[in-house]
Formats: C-alpha cells, structure tokens, sequence
C-alpha cells in the first residue's frame, strides 16, 4: 500500500517540485548578491523559507495550466 494515495499525487508533485526549485533557486540568488566569500547557509535557508511559501502555491496553481498547454501542443 502506497504511504499516500495515488488521488493525491498532483499535492505531492506540487510540495516536491516547490522544494527543489525554490532550493535551488533561492541558492542561486543568495550567492549571486553575496557572493562566494559572504555566502552562509543561514542566508540561504531564510531566502529558501521565504521562496518556499510562494513557489508551493504557485506550483498549485500553475501545474494544472501547464499541462493543459502541454497538451494542445502535442497532440
């Protein structure tokens, strides 16, 4: 039995999705404006808290959109 229930997979794929880009992303731009000698993981974890909580529901909203584009341009 599957830990969560295939009906759900689109809020999994969301939450994950969110929290790989906004990790990365976030890391990007923290080392950018500071710089490789500034960089702290603390700066990058309150940038990456701060991206997290925009990046999920957007991922939410957004996903369903992109799929139903996806799909007119290949079919």
């Amino acid at each position: 039995m599957p830990i969560i229930h295939p009906r759900h997979s689109h809020l999994l794929f969301a939450f994950l999705l969110s929290i790989i880009m906004s990790f990365i992303v976030s890391g990007v731009s923290v080392l950018k404006n500071t710089g490789v000698d500034a960089f702290t993981l603390s700066a990058w974890g309150q940038a990456w808290a701060a991206s997290w909580i925009v990046a999920f529901p957007c991922v939410l909203l957004i996903a369903p959109i992109v799929r139903k584009l996806v799909a007119k341009l290949t079919t």
